[in-house]
């Protein structure tokens, strides 16, 4: 651990008294809802949990919100928080930030919630939190210390003995049936989700050998090249890409949930899978939600796809249809090219301008138009550089302090650390803006880039497409400038692709953030012509 998120209150002082002489990095929030999307966006970057203190009651109301977006995308997150002390437990005396039952508050976006009732468990229970964090799904996981065991003396508990937990393997009979039903497959087409995010090299390997084209989920982008001839894109729901998966005769999804915000945005229903379905996850659960399998296998999906891999090679050849494989890839990528509209194509514009400036820029989303066209459009050359949560929990104003814990995360070394470039709108600003001040005082080089629209567009069209008098969607827009520069942010407006380059160069070269905001209409129009 090289960084906690936390916001210090009378409840947690005590987890604060060997931080100032340790290598830990304190950084402090404005909420404590930033801290948990800066603990996700670290773990997402760094791979490894972030680290959340956070204090009794309102803290731990606030904090929610974070840990339900990181337990929809098994991201793993370490809330360590107090409690009332072990004879108040539950007392309602009405004691300084008092909850009934905090861990039960907890428990629906935990992978477990453990209220420490002795300094000695806490070896053991750290050890069942990284058990979960690396040797199964992870997911947020909850400490909640009572004020007088946080007192109780703990020197003897250093230095602890490591734990370390590893993946499961791939079982070989359920391997060999799985192989045997990829060898025959004339049309055979891979889903991967975020799960597969460690697999990557595997899966290339494995698609190759299968000329089975790859369908990645949003999270999973970059597992396969941008360029590679197999890669589909994330594209599941559209008809194009639907058509191309109810063709395939075998479908291996490795690491996915099979969930409605990566196959289906539309919410309208529709994507089948009539072929044989394989099915590969860490958790067990997750093998039969959604779509039943022929074939589950719980497994980690890098030591699965190897396993596959070396049960093939002895195998025949396989026989593919001529028209499969790179040819089909290629003819649906030509189809989806032609079917974007002008307002896709110049989001588009954005994302490609940004990449062409910083290559190896991590973007991360809020639910805001370029964001969901990046979700279709864009594809990366490698895993983690690309997340947001305009699927699964849909938490707005996520991007902001996200994109601060991954510019954190994304490296040891401070000269070594990839930009980081946050993707938001008007609406999902407004929620999360305080947060600039966190990365003012943190020197963190963030690039808010600002898609404003004046209101929650989105929804407005989703309003009058359903005959509905929009209401409460042309919300205030404020000077977010002027807003910027009083928290102490660089702030400019760009109107075209040529300043807006300009601008990203110069912020990179900032000790702290830059906002970059841009008028959706005065943008579309220099783009379109």
């Amino acid at each position: 651990m090289d960084h906690v998120f936390g916001i210090p209150g009378v409840h947690t002082v005590e987890l604060y008294r060997g931080l100032a002489g340790s290598s830990i990095r304190h950084v402090t929030p404005r909420h404590e809802q930033g801290a948990g999307f800066m603990a996700d966006g670290y773990a997402r970057t760094r791979g490894k949990p972030g680290v959340c203190f956070i204090i009794t009651g309102p803290g731990m109301t606030n904090i929610t919100t974070a840990m339900g977006q990181a337990y929809a995308d098994s991201i793993p997150m370490l809330v360590i928080s107090s409690v009332q002390s072990r004879d108040q437990l539950g007392g309602g005396r009405g004691k300084l930030h008092e909850l009934p039952n905090q861990a039960a508050l907890v428990s629906g976006v935990a992978a477990f919630s453990h209220t420490l009732m002795s300094a000695d468990d806490l070896p053991q229970v750290l050890a069942r939190a990284f058990a979960v964090f690396e040797g199964g799904r992870p997911r947020p996981v909850h400490i909640e210390i009572p004020l007088d065991v946080l007192v109780e003396p703990a020197d003897h508990l250093l230095p602890g003995r490591v734990v370390r937990s590893s993946r499961a393997g791939a079982a070989p009979q359920a391997v060999a049936q799985m192989a045997e039903r990829l060898a025959n497959a004339r049309r055979p087409l891979i889903l991967a989700g975020g799960g597969a995010l460690a697999a990557g090299a595997a899966l290339a390997r494995l698609a190759d050998h299968l000329q089975a084209p790859v369908a990645l989920t949003i999270n999973a982008k970059g597992l396969l090249p941008a360029s590679h001839p197999l890669q589909i894109g994330s594209t599941q729901s559209l008809p194009a890409t639907r058509a191309l998966v109810a063709e395939a005769d075998v479908v291996l999804a490795i690491g996915t949930e099979l969930a409605e915000t990566d196959y289906d945005i539309t919410f309208k229903g529709g994507f089948e899978i009539p072929g044989n379905l394989l099915r590969i996850d860490i958790d067990p659960d997750q093998t039969v939600r959604n779509y039943l399998p022929t074939l589950s296998l719980v497994a980690d999906a890098e030591l699965a796809a190897e396993a596959l891999l070396g049960a093939l090679q002895p195998l025949p050849q396989p026989v593919r249809e001529s028209t499969w494989g790179a040819a089909r890839v290629a003819r649906l990528r030509q189809a989806l090219a032609a079917g974007w509209d002008q307002p896709t194509l110049s989001q588009t514009r954005l994302l490609n301008a940004i990449l062409e400036r910083l290559p190896n820029a991590i973007l991360v989303g809020d639910s805001t138009q370029p964001v969901y066209t990046g979700n279709l459009t864009l594809d990366m050359d490698q895993p983690r550089r690309w997340f947001n949560a305009s699927t699964g929990y849909g938490t707005l104003g996520y991007a902001l302090p996200a994109a601060m814990g991954a510019w954190l995360g994304s490296a040891e070394q401070v000269d070594e650390r990839a930009p980081a470039v946050c993707l938001i709108g008007d609406g999902g600003l407004q929620f999360t803006l305080p947060e600039l001040a966190s990365a003012v005082e943190a020197q963190v080089p963030l690039i808010v880039l600002l898609w404003n629209n004046q209101g929650y567009e989105e929804i407005k069209k989703y309003m009058v497409n359903r005959a509905i008098e929009p209401v409460g969607v042309d919300i205030h827009t404020p000077d977010f400038i002027g807003v910027a520069r009083a928290l102490g942010a660089a702030a400019e407006q760009v109107a075209d692709v040529a300043q807006l380059q300009v601008a990203l160069g110069q912020a990179v070269e900032r000790k702290g953030p830059t906002l970059i905001q841009i008028d959706q209409n005065q943008w579309q129009g220099a783009v379109l012509g």
